[in-house]
């Protein structure tokens, strides 16, 4: 190397890049105070509550929540009230792909299923990705953009696809999991709205 020229840095995989930033939000999602945690899903549970795309919705798609992800099941029994169809995935390992089924009991209906994540029970009748019309979309990191980073698996991209076009895609997280940017491959899918406690932001996928 030529004296004073500049020391190359080394480009990071996109893979490694991904799962920097995975581990470094589920972290600090890990370390919410739970009375904090509490609060921000109900924050989050009531500003989704009111969006058009939500409240117009007959059939919702929405993952139960695992981990220290925010508790949906207030949101989705409310939804249940009021008449709306509640439809839950359940992977099917097999095919590496989420199987959609209707829930009318969030207790009854479901229990752990695929790496101890709430599914919904095989009895359940199965429900067509083109019947959904609204989707509550899970995540570890979103941007302002939309962009959305997963947990790994693919599911959600594979899933999404299979939905009517223009399906509104809404993202509940913290604002711990809110970054700047999101790094994404070509088959990586955008989300229309991120709602946090205290911000919306609409994308303009």
């Amino acid at each position: 190397m030529r004296e004073g020229s500049a020391t190359p840095h080394a480009v990071v995989p996109l893979p490694a890049t991904k799962q920097a930033l995975r581990a470094r939000i589920l972290a600090a999602r890990d370390a919410l105070d739970p009375v904090q945690r509490g609060a921000g899903a109900q924050g989050i549970a009531s500003r989704i509550a009111v969006l058009p795309s939500f409240d117009g919705a007959t059939t919702v798609l929405a993952t139960l929540p695992f981990g220290s992800e925010w508790d949906v099941r207030p949101l989705a029994q409310a939804a249940l009230d009021r008449g709306k169809s509640i439809v839950v995935p359940r992977v099917d390992a097999a095919t590496r792909r989420l199987v959609l089924h209707r829930v009318v009991d969030l207790d009854a209906d479901v229990s752990p299923g695929f790496r101890g994540i709430p599914e919904p029970l095989p009895r359940t009748p199965i429900v067509r990705p083109a019947d959904v019309d609204c989707v509550l979309v899970p995540g570890v990191a979103f941007d302002p953009a939309g962009r959305r980073l997963g947990y790994g698996g693919g599911y959600y991209d594979r899933l999404l696809p299979h939905l009517r076009p223009g399906v509104p895609r809404i993202a509940g997280a913290f604002d711990v999991q809110i970054v700047d940017e999101v790094p994404v491959d070509a088959h990586d899918l955008a989300v229309d709205l991120v709602v946090t406690p205290t911000r919306t932001f609409a994308t303009r996928r």
